[in-house]
């Protein structure tokens, strides 16, 4: 049997945006990253780093531009550890955010909403020792 790639971490979420500026405006405004130096590419974006995770703003272009849709609970999305979910509604609120929230079948009460460009994003806060891992 062959091996498993032999992956240390995760290095870093990289998501599309139509304006680069204000995905990372979002980013580090809503969610508390803070930007750091990027490589001179030949494309905008933005590097923004927090949590222990580094996250790349890669501006796409206008032939590549997506609708955004209802939020989907099922969809790929990032997922964010909160300790209180109170102040992420008032959080969000205050930015005029959309959002919906529910109850999982694992009891986690989750909120979900976009950023700038539909990417879902998640936030719940979650049992120190959750059931389903090892």
């Amino acid at each position: 049997m062959t091996p498993p790639l032999p992956i240390r971490r995760l290095q870093h979420i990289a998501v599309s945006a139509a304006d680069s500026d204000k995905s990372r405006d979002f980013y580090r405004d809503v969610l508390g990253f803070r930007e750091v130096e990027r490589p001179p590419f030949d494309f905008r974006g933005a590097w923004l780093v927090a949590y222990g995770i580094q996250m790349h703003v890669i501006e796409r272009s206008a032939a590549n531009q997506q609708d955004v849709g209802a939020i989907d609970t099922r969809a790929n999305h990032l997922a964010f550890e909160v300790d209180d979910p109170t102040t992420i509604v008032e959080i969000l609120q205050a930015h005029a955010i959309p959002f919906i929230q529910r109850v999982n079948a694992g009891g986690i009460h989750q909120t979900f909403f976009h950023d700038p460009d539909g990417n879902p994003i998640e936030v719940a806060v979650y049992p120190a020792d959750p059931p389903f891992l090892p």
